[in-house]
């Protein structure tokens, strides 16, 4: 197999990938040191019936430019495949400020084709193309140079039997006409919003179960502070400090050195330095936040009220029309939407698209009491009242 590490040599292969129908993509990175990922091999594959050729792409190898690679992802003539595509595409995002158009994701295309929740890419190449993964690489460092042709051999799999999945589940959602609600699915991986870390929204991603506006300006503070540093360092939010300690934080409102040399949870190198000057000023600017800049918790599970004989009629029909339809059911609406629709809220993924066409309609004819359900044997009906 080729391996490129030069500009020119992916220049000829991208140039070659777009007289095709489609390229499939893969990659390998690293993310455990780092808050961006660090992107160590792009694996390439064109049609086995036009050549059948794959590459390995060094990013690491000096002097190669990914430009050609990316003219290759503006090129919208040129499909291109990926399985479980966001980790990929936040790279790509990040990195070059762009996403590979026009998109299709083998595992979304799979559960849309009755293939189960989020199904993966081995499960798939052993139904598909009879063909079993060798996942002994699977946990390599791929920053490591010189790569091993066990890992080149695991890496080069990944966008080979790819081919294969991808035009069993093409041609599947063309005989079921379901190419659009891929698509739907696709706008969504391809939107700068779901890859976006904001700093100022960073605390909602730390659980607490206390409201207080205080406490929550304090760890909002805390929280921006963190992400932004991270972001600006490229280092995990957990090497910084972690949930427990920063809800510490929150709680004691350390006012000076001193204090923070108290904390139980704090890393030794939190309390100096660049780090302990932005813990202090988080907590300051949070104990002078106004009332009526307080941030508040978005309303979650357990305050909803929810009606729960409606919401365990909705999960019936939820699986009723799974079975009907054979897409996963987590695909057509989550656990958290039916007890939304059954808590009186319409502000739900499942009332829009493809899937308020499947789903979402009788759905509200239910929750209004239009429709009854029956049984007849081993299957669920809609019934007109």
């Amino acid at each position: 197999m080729q391996t490129i590490t030069t500009t020119e040599a992916l220049a000829e292969f991208c140039a070659k990938a777009r007289t095709q129908p489609y390229v499939t993509v893969d990659t390998e990175f690293l993310r455990e040191r780092t808050y961006w990922s660090k992107l160590c091999l792009v694996q390439l594959a064109i049609p086995p019936a036009r050549d059948g050729e794959a590459v390995l792409v060094d990013p690491l190898a000096e002097g190669l430019s990914l430009e050609p690679l990316y003219e290759l992802f503006r090129d919208e003539a040129v499909v291109k495949v990926f399985h479980a595509a966001r980790q990929d595409l936040e790279i790509f995002f990040v990195d070059a400020g762009l996403f590979p158009k026009p998109l299709f994701d083998t595992q979304v295309a799979a559960m849309v084709c009755g293939f189960g929740e989020q199904v993966g890419y081995e499960t798939l190449v052993r139904k598909i193309a009879k063909q079993a993964l060798d996942k002994t690489s699977r946990f390599t460092d791929w920053s490591r140079r010189p790569l091993s042709e066990a890992q080149k051999t695991y890496a080069v799999a990944d966008v080979t039997h790819l081919r294969a999945v991808y035009e069993f589940l093409s041609a599947q959602l063309g005989k079921s006409g379901r190419t659009d609600w891929v698509h739907e699915e696709m706008e969504i991986l391809l939107s700068p919003e779901t890859y976006t870390n904001r700093p100022e929204e960073a605390w909602h991603r730390v659980k607490t179960r206390t409201t207080s506006g205080r406490f929550l300006a304090v760890v909002k503070e805390l929280a921006q502070f963190r992400e932004a540093y991270a972001q600006q360092k490229n280092i995990p939010r957990s090497r910084i400090f972690k949930d427990d300690a920063l809800l510490e934080l929150a709680s004691t409102r350390p006012a000076n050195a001193d204090d923070l040399a108290k904390s139980r949870l704090l890393l030794r190198e939190a309390r100096k330095g660049d780090i302990a000057d932005g813990i202090l000023a988080a907590v300051k600017a949070g104990q002078e936040m106004k009332p009526e800049d307080f941030p508040h918790v978005v309303e979650d599970h357990t305050q909803l009220q929810v009606n729960t004989a409606l919401a365990d009629l909705l999960r019936v029909l939820l699986k009723a029309k799974s079975e009907e339809t054979g897409v996963a059911n987590k695909l057509i609406a989550s656990s958290a939407d039916l007890d939304r629709l059954a808590a009186g809220k319409r502000d739900v993924p499942a009332l829009n698209g493809w899937r308020n066409d499947v789903f979402g309609h009788d759905a509200m004819r239910l929750v209004r009491g239009e429709v009854a359900l029956t049984a007849s044997g081993g299957a669920v009906r809609v019934v007109v009242i």
